[in-house]
């Protein structure tokens, strides 16, 4: 397999992916698509992989049919070594010649930028579809690998969508996401310490672009970290301080952002349930599905569905700086703009720590649960991760669970092999803790477990002595602090 370029940090799943299209031995034109949003690195893997496989790379640019078909020209030109620029005279022709080029070899041909093209020429997908014709000369006689990218997401996934010309012509569908936490420390060189980690990513998340965009650095340690927040995040002359309402704004499914903004702000405050969001907005349930489903399809907001009860779930921002724009930013703009940041962030401390800090540590715990921690720590194989709420008699009231690990088996039915919870306060984690989380067990259908599920405790600021003492003697008990999270299983 083509080595990937130390300079493509992380990725290797992805370029795995990418080279094994590129150089698979199947006859015939193929067709792959890679997306994802914007500043994830799309374009500079796509730019890696054609230097590395002898491709072509064309990058489309908002502007008219004819002025893409004579940037495609001048590209065709160059890849070919040719004194003078191609003129095709329309789709049908350019897409002939593109396909012809794997002829003596498999050729990647990547098309960057792909939705700026169809919105010029909507039936760009269908003139794709007869060039690919199983009959055709592509599939006959050439051995071209054509991707196609594009940060519009609406607009890619559609190209697959039901009833769509492209649908069942695409053997690769790629999406580009933005990194793990762990993966997010180590690029911005922060794996030594998990708190500044921890708080880095609870705000700027996982997109590899906003490390350049915040100057190239992060803080390099605790003490300097407010002053980072406020001079790359809060600072009205910094990239990123309109970045989490761009990310809405520069998706063109949007056709009114003001509305799906009101729905991130609804969600950042802590309206994650249906009933909680329409009623912050002073709008009916039944209202907000469109918008919703809208916030998914363009990958700001996921839904969980709930553990125990499937069709009742929860909504969350996926995209931390959304978050931070919702809270703060959008909120306190006038403030900011008057160079009044670090009263602003002083000030918003209880808002990072309730509503940003506390439930992005659940977020990593049930990520870490998901894809790092191993089979003995959880009493089984994750499946899936999900909070939930238990109803209680004794209480009479709901608890939630932060937390819950369930294995899917064949030939029966998911089994509870953990339940946790989650603490991103500055406060140690006690005994009080565990005991609530027995409680909670001891009210888990027994239809879902066929053995005592393990007791999973996440801290940020760590133990208590007595629940370190305590859980050293049972093996049914885990305590995950944040150096765990961040490096063991």
């Amino acid at each position: 397999m083509t080595a990937k370029p130390e300079r493509l940090f992380g990725r290797d799943a992805e370029w795995a992916e990418l080279i094994d299209f590129a150089a698979s031995p199947t006859r015939g034109a193929t067709l792959g698509l890679v997306y994802g949003r914007r500043r994830q690195g799309k374009t500079l893997m796509l730019e890696l992989l054609a230097q590395q496989t002898g491709g072509m790379l064309f990058a489309a640019t908002q502007q008219t049919e004819s002025q893409n078909l004579a940037d495609l020209g001048a590209a065709y030109a160059a890849y070919r070594g040719l004194r003078h620029p191609i003129s095709f005279r329309d789709w049908r022709e350019g897409l002939d010649e593109l396909l012809r080029l794997g002829e003596e070899r498999a050729t990647p041909v990547i098309i960057d930028e792909f939705p700026y093209l169809v919105a010029v020429t909507p039936a760009l997908p269908s003139y794709l579809q007869q060039a690919l014709s199983p009959t055709g000369y592509a599939k006959e006689h050439t051995r071209t690998r054509l991707i196609l990218c594009g940060s519009a997401l609406t607009t890619m996934a559609q190209l697959l969508g039901e009833g769509a010309p492209l649908r069942g012509r695409a053997v690769l569908e790629l999406i580009v996401r933005p990194f793990g936490f762990r993966d997010a420390a180590a690029f911005w060189g922060l794996s030594g310490d998990p708190e500044l980690a921890f708080r880095v990513n609870a705000l700027v998340g996982g997109t590899p672009a906003y490390l350049e965009m915040c100057g190239g650095s992060g803080p390099s340690t605790l003490d300097g970290f407010d002053r980072w927040v406020e001079r790359r995040l809060l600072n009205p002359a910094s990239a990123m301080f309109r970045e989490g309402g761009l990310l809405l704004r520069e998706e063109p499914s949007i056709a009114d952002p003001t509305s799906y903004a009101a729905v991130l702000t609804a969600i950042s405050a802590g309206n994650h349930r249906r009933t909680e969001i329409a009623s912050a907005l002073g709008r009916p349930a039944t209202a907000l599905g469109h918008l919703l489903t809208g916030l998914q399809q363009i990958g700001l907001v996921e839904q969980l569905s709930d553990a125990l009860r499937e069709r009742r779930g929860s909504f969350k921002i996926t995209e931390p700086i959304v978050r931070l724009h919702q809270l703060i930013t959008q909120r306190r703009e006038p403030e900011l703009v008057s160079g009044q940041a670090a009263r602003v962030w002083r000030s918003n401390a209880d808002t990072v720590a309730a509503k940003i800090y506390g439930p992005h540590f659940e977020d990593l715990a049930r990520e870490w649960c998901l894809l790092h921690a191993g089979a003995d720590t959880l009493g089984g194989t994750a499946s899936a991760v999900r909070p939930s709420e238990i109803p209680c008699r004794a209480h009479r009231q709901g608890h939630e669970i932060d937390v819950v690990v369930t294995e899917t088996t064949s030939f029966a039915a998911d089994r509870i092999t953990a339940i946790g919870e989650a603490k991103g306060t500055l406060a140690p984690v006690g005994v009080p803790q565990l005991q609530r989380l027995e409680h909670l067990r001891a009210l888990l259908p027994e239809a879902r477990v066929d053995k005592q599920p393990k007791l999973l405790l996440f801290a940020r600021a760590g133990f208590t002595r007595d629940l370190v003492e305590v859980a050293d003697g049972r093996a049914d008990v885990e305590l995950v602090d944040l150096a765990r999270l961040y490096t063991g299983e």
